[in-house]
Parts: C-alpha cells; sequence; structure tokens
C-alpha cells in the first residue's frame, strides 16, 4: 500500500500511477530483499525486470505507459501512436507501447514496447507534459515520417491541426529542425502558410482518385466568378450540369464534428443539391464514396453516369436518379467568369467556353431545406 512506502518512493508512485522502478525503491531506502519480499506476498506485482506495480489487481492503460518508459530509463518519452494516443491525437490506445530514448542509449526488448532511438532526443521532449512524452509537434511528424503513404502521411497533419493541437507554423519550425524525414518535399509543400500546396495537391488527388477512375467529367478548375464587388473561385466547376465541388484546405477552423456535418450535407445535396464540399481524407481515403456522391449528383442534372472502379465501389450503385431541371440561378446568371492565372488546365475546351457565359452562383443545400421541398 502507498502508504507503507518510503515518503520519496510514496511521492514517485503517486507521479507514475503506482509504479516504480528498482533503483527508485532502493534509492529510497528499500533493501533488494524487501522488494523481493513485496512481491512475494503479492503487495507488488513485476511488470518489467526491475519495474514493479505497488498495487495488486489489472494494472491500467497509465500504469502500463509508465512502466514501459521505467524500463527504458533516463530521458525515455512516450512517441509515435503512444504520443498521439496521450495528446488526444489518436482516439483508440495501440496494441504496442512506442518509446523513444537518446541515440547513444541501448536498451533491452520487452514485449509490448517499440524503442525509437534519435539524436533529438532532448529536443523532442516536452517540457511539462507527464508522463514525459515528444512534443505534439515532434509526434505529427513521427507519424507522418513512419506513414506507409503520403495520404496517411497527410491524415496525422489534417487531424493534429483540424483538433487545434498545434498551428502550421509550428509544424513548419518542427519539420525545418529535422535534417532527414520521409515525404519532406510533399509535407514542406502542403505546409505552406497560403495553402496553396495543399489546394493544389488537393486538385491533383481529385482528379486521380474522383474523376479519373470513375468515369466522370472533368470538371473545369479555379473559375473566377465575379458577385458584386467580389471575386470568387469555383474549385471544380462542372457547368453544364449546374454543380460545384469545393475542395477545402482550411486546416484551422475546422473540427472534426464539422467535417461530420459537412459530409451529412454532401450525402443530402446529392439527392439535389449544386455544392458538395470536400477535405483531404475525403478526395483520398473516401474517394470511392466521394465518387459515387458527385456521381449522383450530375444524374439528377443530366449526365450519363459514371462507373465504379471495382467490385466493392459504390459509384452507379445507388438509387436511380431523378433528372431535374437546371437551377433557376444557373439559367439567369450574369456572364463574368475566366479562368485564374496559372489554374491547372484540366478542363475541356468546351467546357471552359461555358464557364466564360455565366456567373454561377451555387451553394451548399442545407438538409432541412432540401428534404422540406
Amino acid at each position: 500500500m502507498a502508504n507503507e512506502l518510503p515518503p520519496a518512493l510514496r511521492d514517485a508512485a503517486e507521479r507514475q500511477a503506482g509504479v516504480v522502478s528498482s533503483g527508485q525503491a532502493t534509492a529510497a531506502g528499500l533493501s533488494r530483499n524487501a522488494i523481493r519480499a513485496k512481491v512475494r506476498t503479492g503487495r507488488w506485482q513485476p511488470l518489467h525486470l526491475g519495474v514493479y506495480a505497488t498495487f495488486s489487481g489489472q494494472p491500467g492503460r497509465l500504469a502500463l505507459l509508465w512502466a514501459a518508459l521505467l524500463h527504458a530509463g533516463p530521458g525515455a518519452m512516450l512517441s509515435h501512436r503512444t504520443a498521439a494516443e496521450v495528446a488526444s491525437l489518436a482516439d483508440e490506445p495501440g496494441e504496442l507501447v512506442h518509446v523513444t530514448i537518446p541515440g547513444e542509449r541501448r536498451v533491452a526488448l520487452a514485449a509490448g514496447i517499440v524503442i525509437h532511438r534519435s539524436a533529438r532526443a532532448a529536443q523532442a521532449v516536452h517540457p511539462v507534459r507527464l508522463p514525459p512524452q515528444t512534443r505534439i509537434e515532434e509526434t505529427v511528424l513521427d507519424l507522418a515520417d513512419a506513414a506507409r503513404t503520403i495520404d496517411d502521411a497527410v491524415g496525422w497533419i489534417t487531424r493534429a491541426l483540424g483538433r487545434r493541437l498545434t498551428t502550421q507554423a509550428r509544424l513548419q519550425d518542427a519539420l525545418a529542425q529535422r535534417p532527414r524525414i520521409r515525404w519532406r518535399r510533399e509535407l514542406t509543400e502542403l505546409l505552406n502558410p497560403d495553402l496553396a500546396g495543399l489546394m493544389s495537391a488537393l486538385e491533383r488527388r481529385y482528379q486521380r482518385h474522383v474523376e479519373r477512375p470513375h468515369g466522370l467529367p472533368t470538371g473545369a478548375r479555379q473559375v473566377r466568378s465575379r458577385r458584386g464587388d467580389r471575386t470568387e473561385y469555383r474549385d471544380v466547376l462542372y457547368d453544364e450540369f449546374a454543380t460545384c465541388v469545393e475542395l477545402d484546405g482550411q486546416f484551422a477552423h475546422p473540427s472534426e464534428a464539422r467535417w461530420r456535418d459537412i459530409r451529412r450535407d454532401n450525402a443530402v445535396a446529392a439527392d439535389g443539391g449544386v455544392t458538395l464540399r470536400y477535405g483531404w481524407l475525403d478526395v483520398t481515403a473516401r474517394a470511392c464514396q466521394t465518387a459515387a456522391e458527385v456521381d449522383r449528383t450530375l444524374r439528377q442534372r443530366g449526365f450519363a453516369g459514371g462507373r465504379p472502379c471495382g467490385p466493392d465501389c459504390p459509384v452507379g450503385r445507388g438509387p436511380a436518379a431523378v433528372k431535374v431541371p437546371p437551377s433557376p440561378i444557373r439559367r439567369s446568371a450574369a456572364a463574368e467568369t475566366s479562368r485564374r492565372p496559372g489554374a491547372s488546365a484540366a478542363s475541356s475546351p468546351a467546357s471552359r467556353h461555358r464557364s466564360r457565359g455565366r456567373d454561377i452562383r451555387l451553394r451548399q443545400t442545407e438538409a432541412a431545406d432540401t428534404l422540406g421541398r
């Protein structure tokens, strides 16, 4: 029990979720025989070699994390997927505990623990958080570096920024301090302060992952529309079908709960709306679902229909489209549209010509309005 421990060891146990190392115990005045006696009588239980829970019963998650750190020794910190867990970047605990130690140290292998060595451990550790863990920027970049695909790497960045755990500027600074990291060129582009890198990458991936493999028409890119004294740009415009797709690269303000709302609105808009909005993961991880929504919307406005990219792809397998006339706004729109200088030239000449002849005023249809028609 905690009250049976020497004061210094009791303080350590309280700070470390009831877990102590043999080194801490002997430094506080307990002999090795006393430690063995506590283990033999069941008051303590070994978690790793030289690491003990000062209680009986099943250790909780926090106790297991502390046990891994104490096993790894001085300078150890939670990192990678485990640091993401304690920082609320990951929602579920991983099967393994990831720990980073200074590059000059060596640690014996232990079940359930993955040891990483880093020459930048002193710079990577968070200055105050317990259990010791990497700074959130270091955690994000560790996970991006370990990601198998660029889409997975960007997923960690979008999640960290969407949850307001860090900022683009801080991630840029952390990236600049790393001499070696996978996906450096892509990550540097994505973290560009003006978001131009992200938007160009989103547009390329929308064409590559959504339009092309699903037989969708090629929309006009970055079509300028004049509304009053304001100039607006449409990311992807299917002018013939009065449908616009907005690719949202705004990291800083949207939460993941808002993205869930946007996906809900997208599904409703697919039954009669004119504007669909998607983010990075919609264009990459959910490309088939996104293509299915775009396909349904275009079919309602006269498109012949796309094609599934594989046996499990939902494109063309939803409810039969009911064609509706073009939006009254589209028919009466004033003409003043043109392409932004330097924008992607992926659209057809006919589509570009039509886009210049109309001022497309498209907005996302709210679910209640659509359902109430």
